[in-house]
């Protein structure tokens, strides 16, 4: 009885957290869709992988453009060539909400 119990709160609490993943939020694993957010991006107008929508308050991944060692969760290195992400800015409906800042890049 406490087996079957405990499988029923595990294929409750799945479905919530792939809605929270279709919702546009950043995973705990700095992924969107299994797309990691950090590494060298390029910036392009058409074909992205991901939109995003830059705002002020409440994003979902706070982003620093970095000249080295993309390596964390949202340390981005501005590329023309071999991107990691393509991203494409946009100024409503984007994927997800990112904010640029200079200290503490990552998810809020």
């Amino acid at each position: 009885m406490t087996r079957f119990i405990s499988v029923l709160a595990v294929a409750a609490i799945l479905p919530a957290a792939s809605i929270a993943t279709a919702n546009g939020k950043v995973g705990k694993d700095c992924a969107f869709k299994g797309m990691k957010l950090w590494g060298k991006i390029q910036l392009v107008e058409h074909f992205p992988d991901l939109k995003v929508q830059v705002v002020e308050h409440f994003p979902d991944l706070k982003v620093k453009q970095v000249e080295n060692f993309p390596d964390k969760c949202g340390k981005w290195k501005i590329v023309e060539h071999f991107p990691d992400l393509k991203v494409q800015i946009v100024e409503h409906f984007g994927d997800i909400k990112i904010k640029f800042v200079e200290h503490f890049p990552g998810i809020p």
